[in-house]
C-alpha cells in the first residue's frame, strides 16, 4: 500500500525542476501572472467541542493529574520498546530490564496504587458484607431487635440521617455524571457517522483535484511561452526602449537645454526690440516736456529780472522765485540712454540659424532609436522560429513527462481501495452502533444498580422521617417508620451484592481510560507522541527513519511524523509535506537551463550602431557661440534702471505753482504779481497736458513697464552667458561622445537586461510551479484530519473522554457506598420496630 502511495505522489512533481523549495525568484521587469491553481475547500474540522460535558473532562483530567503527575516519559517508553523481554528465562533478571520495570513501575505508581485500592475495596467488601450478614443473623452487629433509648437519641437519629442523605446525594451526583458520559458517548458515535463521511469526501476532493491542478501547471507554460515569443517578436521596440531610456538620460538633458537656449535667443530678441521701441517713446514724451519747461523758466526769469523786482517789498520774494527756477526741468532723461541696435543686429544675425530645428531634429534622431534597433535585429527575428520550436520542445517533453506517468491507474486503484472503505465503514458501521448500544445498556445497567441502592435509601429516609414518632416507644413505632427501616437496609444489602460489581467495571476502565488519556491523548496533543514514533531504529531496528523506509525504501532521508503531520496540519503541499523529491527527480526531462542557454546565446549576438544618430551639427554649435559674443554684457543695465525708477519732473509742477502763485499775492498789486500769475497757470497747464500723461497715459505706462521687464530679462540672460553656452555645448558635445562610443556598452548592458527578463519568465514559471506544489497543490490536510479525527476526536475526546468520566462518576459513587452503608445500618435502628426496650438504659450501645 505505502508503494501505490508513493506512486500517487510522483505526479505532483511534473512541473519542478529543482528538488527543494525556495522562495520565489523575483525576475527583472516583467512579472508573469500565472493565476490561481484550482482548488477546493475540504469540509471536515478537526475540532471537537464536547459542550457543557467539558467541565466534568476537565474535572477528571485534573484527577488524573493528581493521580499521576508525570509528564510523558519519553526516554522510557523508547527504551521499553526497543528493549526484548521474555526471549529467555533470563531476561527480566538482567539489571537494564530491573532498571526499565522500576521506572515504569515508579511512572506508574499512582495508577498502581488507585488499583491496589480498587482491588481491595473488590475483595473486601464483599466479606465484609457477607461476614456482617452472618453476624446479624446471629443477633449481633446490629441484628438483635432490641434499642437502648438515651437521651441525646433524636441527636444522633438526625445526625445519621442527614449524613445518610448527603452521602446520597454524593452518590446521586456520581451516578448522573456516569450516566451522562455513557449519553454522551452513545451521541457521539450515531454523529461519528458524517464526520467520517466528512472525511471520505475530502480523501476523494484530494484524489479528484490533483490531476486538475497538475493540469492546470503544466498549462501554464504557456503563458511562459507565449510570453517569451511576444517579447522576442518585438525585440527591436522593446530593446530600443531600454536603450533610448537609458541614453535619455544623458541625451535629453542636453537637449532640453538646448532648446532652452534657443527660446533664450528669441526671448532676447523681443526684449532689445520692447528696449529700443520703450526707449523711443519715452524719449519723444520727455524731450517735448523739456522744452515746454525751458520756455517756462526762460519766460519766468525774464519777468524776474524786470524793475519791479528791485523794488525793495519784492526783492526778497523774486530772489527766493529766481533760486528755484532750476528745478523747472525734467528728472527722468531717456534721450542720455545707449542704444541697443548693435545688440540686436547681432541677435538677428544669429536668429537666422533656426536653432530650435536643428534641436528638434536631434530630438527626431534620438527618437529613431528603436527604429535603428529593428533595422538592426533582423537576425534575432530570423532565429525566432528556431527559438520557437525550442520552446514547443519543452512543452512537448513536460507534456510527454505527465502522460508517462500512470495518473489514471494509480488514481483509479485508490479511488477504489477509498470506495471499498467507505463502503466498509457503511456496512459495518450499524454494527458499531448495535455494540454500542449493547455498551450503553451494559452502563445503564450498573448506573440503575446505583440508583436502586439510592431508591432504598431515598425511600428510607423519606418514610422513617415522614413516619417517625417521638411519643412511640421501639416497640410501638408504626408501619411507615418500620417500613423506612427495612428500605434503608434493604439498601445495604443490595450495596453489598452491587459494589463490588460496580468496582470491578471501575478499576478495569480506570486502568484502561487513564493510561490511554496519559500515554496517548496527553502526548499527541502536545506531539511529544510523535517524537517518540520518530526515534531512529525504534520501529525497525534496521531503519532510522521508519516512515522515509516505508515510502522511499531509504531510512537515512530525514522524513519524521511529526514533520509530515505538522506540515499537513498548515494544509501544506503533500509534496513538500513528504519531501518527494527524494522519490524522484525530473531535472534531466526538464532542463530549462540548456534551453534558456541557447536562448540566450541567439540574444546576445545583438550588435546595434547608432553613430547616425546627430544630435546638434557645427551650425548650431556655431550659432550658440555667436549668441554669447551678441554684446550682452555690454548694455549698461544700470542705467537703465536708474532712469526708470526716476520721477518724470524735479519738482512737483502743481505745487511749485502753487508756491509760485502763493508769493505773487506777496508781492505789491501790479504787473508782476499778474505776470507771475500767469506763468503758474502756465506751469500748471504743462503739468495736466504733459506730465499726467506720461505718468499716466496707457502708451507711456506700457513702455516704462516693459522697458522695465525686458532690461532686467536682459540683464539675467547676460549673466555668465558664456559660460551658459559653453556648458550647454558641453553637454550636447557629451552626450554626442555616449551615443558614438559608449552607446555600445549601454546596448550590451540593456541587451543582457533583456535577456534576463527573457530568461527570467522560465525561471518565474518554475519558481511559481515549486511555489505551488508545496503550499497549493494536492494539499494535505485531509492527512492530518484523519490523524486528528481518529487519535484526537474518536479515540481522546469520544472514548476517553467518556470512559474516564464514567468510571470517575461510577468510582465516586461506590466509594461512598460505604460511609451511606454505615450510616443505614446506625439509622435503621430509629426506625424499625424492636421486638424489646429498655427505656432508661443510658450505657453505651453495643453491636
Amino acid at each position: 500500500m505505502a508503494v501505490e502511495l508513493c506512486l500517487l505522489l510522483l505526479l505532483l512533481f511534473c512541473g519542478s525542476t529543482i528538488s527543494e523549495v525556495q522562495p520565489i525568484y523575483k525576475p527583472p521587469p516583467g512579472t508573469l501572472d500565472f493565476g490561481f491553481v484550482p482548488a477546493k475547500t475540504y469540509d471536515t474540522g478537526a475540532y471537537h467541542e464536547p459542550g457543557p460535558i467539558g467541565i466534568l473532562f476537565k474535572t477528571v483530567h485534573a484527577f488524573l493529574y493528581l493521580v499521576q503527575p508525570n509528564s510523558f516519559p519519553q526516554d522510557l517508553v523508547r527504551k521499553l520498546a526497543q528493549q526484548k523481554f521474555g526471549n529467555t528465562q533470563g531476561d527480566y533478571q538482567k539489571p537494564e530490564n530491573v532498571v526499565l520495570t522500576l521506572q515504569a513501575i515508579y511512572y506508574e505508581i499512582g495508577f498502581i496504587v488507585s488499583t491496589a485500592l480498587g482491588l481491595l475495596f473488590i475483595f473486601l467488601l464483599p466479606l465484609v458484607g457477607l461476614c456482617f450478614c452472618m453476624c446479624r443473623c446471629c443477633d449481633n452487629c446490629g441484628g438483635e431487635m432490641h434499642q437502648r433509648q438515651k437521651k441525646n437519641a433524636d441527636c444522633q437519629r438526625s445526625c445519621f440521617a442527614t449524613l445518610l442523605f448527603v452521602a446520597s446525594l454524593i452518590i446521586s451526583v456520581g451516578v448522573l455524571c456516569a450516566y451522562a458520559a455513557n449519553q454522551h458517548l452513545t451521541n457521539q458515535v450515531r454523529g461519528a457517522k458524517k464526520l467520517v463521511n466528512s472525511n471520505f469526501k475530502d480523501l476523494k476532493i484530494f484524489l479528484n483535484d490533483t490531476p486538475a491542478q497538475i493540469d492546470y501547471l503544466v498549462s501554464q507554460y504557456n503563458t511562459t511561452k507565449d510570453k517569451a515569443l511576444s517579447d522576442l517578436n518585438n525585440v527591436g521596440p522593446l530593446l530600443g526602449s531600454r536603450v533610448q531610456e537609458q541614453l535619455g538620460k544623458e541625451v535629453r538633458p542636453a537637449l532640453d537645454a538646448a532648446l532652452t537656449m534657443a527660446g533664450a535667443i528669441r526671448e532676447t530678441k523681443e526684449a532689445l526690440e520692447n528696449v529700443s521701441v520703450s526707449v523711443e517713446v519715452l524719449q519723444e514724451g520727455t524731450e517735448r516736456l523739456h522744452a515746454n519747461l525751458t520756455v517756462v523758466r526762460m519766460h519766468l526769469s525774464n519777468t524776474l529780472n524786470d524793475s519791479a523786482c528791485s523794488v525793495a517789498q519784492a526783492a526778497s520774494t523774486c530772489s527766493i522765485i529766481r533760486n528755484s527756477l532750476s528745478q523747472l526741468d525734467i528728472n527722468a532723461n531717456f534721450s542720455g540712454l545707449p542704444g541697443v541696435s548693435s545688440q540686436l543686429a547681432k541677435v538677428n544675425e544669429v536668429l537666422k540659424t533656426d536653432l530650435s530645428s536643428l534641436v528638434q531634429k536631434g530630438y527626431a534622431a534620438f527618437n529613431d532609436t528603436p527604429d535603428l534597433v529593428v533595422n538592426q535585429t533582423r537576425n534575432i527575428l530570423s532565429a525566432v522560429p528556431y527559438i520557437k520550436n525550442v520552446l514547443e520542445s519543452i512543452g512537448s517533453n513536460i507534456t510527454t513527462f505527465t502522460n508517462a506517468l500512470p495518473v489514471q491507474k494509480i488514481l483509479a486503484d485508490f479511488t477504489i481501495y477509498l470506495t471499498q472503505s467507505e463502503a466498509y465503514v457503511q456496512e459495518y458501521f450499524p454494527l458499531v452502533e448495535q455494540y454500542d448500544f449493547y455498551r450503553w445498556l451494559g452502563c445503564l445497567i450498573l448506573c440503575c444498580m446505583v440508583v436502586l441502592i439510592l431508591v432504598f435509601y431515598y425511600l428510607g429516609l423519606l418514610c422513617g422521617t415522614c413516619g417517625f414518632d417521638k411519643q412511640a416507644s421501639p416497640t410501638t413505632r408504626g408501619c411507615i417508620s418500620n417500613t423506612g427501616g427495612n428500605f434503608l437496609m434493604a439498601g445495604v444489602g443490595f450495596s453489598f451484592l452491587f459494589s463490588w460489581v460496580l468496582m470491578v467495571v471501575v478499576v478495569l476502565t480506570f486502568v484502561t481510560g487513564g493510561n490511554v488519556e496519559k500515554l496517548v491523548c496527553e502526548p499527541f496533543e502536545d506531539k511529544t507522541l510523535f517524537k517518540v514514533l520518530d526515534t531512529p531504529y525504534l520501529l525497525n531496528k534496521h531503519w532510522k527513519n521508519y516512515l522515509s523506509g516505508i515510502l522511499f525504501k531509504n531510512p537515512n532521508i530525514d522524513l519524521t511524523f511529526e514533520k509530515v503531520y505538522s506540515d499537513c496540519k498548515e494544509n501544506k503541499g503533500i509534496y513538500t509535506s513528504l519531501h518527494l523529491e527524494h522519490l524522484f527527480n525530473i531535472n534531466e526531462f526538464l532542463n530549462i537551463t540548456m534551453y534558456t542557454e541557447d536562448v540566450a546565446l541567439k540574444i546576445e549576438h545583438i550588435q546595434i550602431n547608432l553613430s547616425k544618430i546627430i544630435l546638434l551639427d557645427d551650425i548650431g554649435k556655431e550659432s550658440l557661440l555667436n549668441f554669447s559674443s551678441s554684446g550682452l554684457q555690454g548694455i549698461n543695465f544700470a542705467a537703465y534702471l536708474a532712469e526708470i525708477n526716476k520721477s518724470v519732473t524735479k519738482v512737483d509742477l502743481l505745487s511749485f505753482a502753487n508756491d509760485l502763485e502763493a508769493r505773487a499775492d506777496q508781492l505789491p498789486k501790479g504787473a508782476l504779481e499778474n505776470a507771475l500769475k500767469g506763468h503758474a497757470n502756465n506751469i500748471r497747464m504743462i503739468h495736466n497736458q504733459q506730465v499726467v500723461p506720461l505718468e499716466q497715459a496707457m502708451k507711456y505706462v506700457k513702455a516704462r513697464s516693459t522697458l522695465n521687464q525686458s532690461i532686467r530679462l536682459l540683464k539675467r540672460t547676460s549673466s555668465e552667458l558664456t559660460a551658459k553656452v559653453k556648458n550647454v555645448i558641453g553637454a550636447v558635445n557629451t552626450a554626442q561622445f555616449l551615443i558614438n562610443n559608449n552607446a555600445s556598452l549601454v546596448i550590451v548592458q540593456e541587451t543582457k537586461k533583456y535577456m534576463d527578463t527573457i530568461v527570467g519568465y522560465f525561471e518565474q514559471y518554475v519558481a511559481w510551479v515549486k511555489e505551488s506544489i508545496a503550499t497549493e497543490v494536492a494539499p494535505c490536510k485531509p492527512i492530518a484530519n484523519v490523524v486528528d479525527t481518529a487519535v484526537d476526536i474518536f479515540l481522546c475526546s469520544y472514548i476517553t473522554d467518556s470512559v474516564n468520566t464514567f468510571w470517575f462518576g461510577l468510582g465516586g459513587s461506590s466509594m461512598f457506598l460505604i460511609p451511606a452503608i454505615i450510616f443505614a445500618v446506625k439509622l435503621s435502628k430509629y426506625y424499625r420496630r424492636m421486638d424489646t426496650e429498655d427505656v432508661y438504659d443510658d450505657s453505651v450501645e453495643q453491636w
